[in-house]
């Protein structure tokens, strides 16, 4: 592409079969930039206990965020992108949040 910039394949959030969502890619073996997942509801030594909240958070690696950092030791930047959101405005907030490095990209 043009101007060095890089195509991303529309990523569109799916409900498994556990009731969690997860990130389906329209391009198979691309790597995932963002995904929306539940959120864990506690970390003890980087993993999770306890299990999982009701609550859904945005994990986007193209703003420097990682899946592996709980939500505490995040910058607070990165937390207001992470949320959390019930499911419902967690997939529009997703949706709106991939829309925006789209809008990003095409005026690089």
């Amino acid at each position: 592409m043009a101007g060095g910039g890089h195509v991303r394949p529309r990523e569109v959030p799916r409900r498994s079969g556990k009731g969690s969502v997860k990130t389906v890619s329209a391009a198979p073996g691309q790597d995932w930039r963002a995904t929306l997942r539940r959120q864990k509801a506690r970390a003890v030594n980087g993993q999770p206990d306890g299990g999982y909240t009701s609550t859904f958070e945005i994990i986007c690696r193209d703003c420097g965020d990682d899946p592996g950092w709980d939500y505490q030791d995040v910058p607070p930047r990165l937390q207001r992108i992470r949320g959390p959101y019930q499911i419902e405005i967690g997939v529009a907030e997703y949706q709106a949040h991939l829309e925006w490095h789209e809008e990003l990209t095409s005026a690089r």
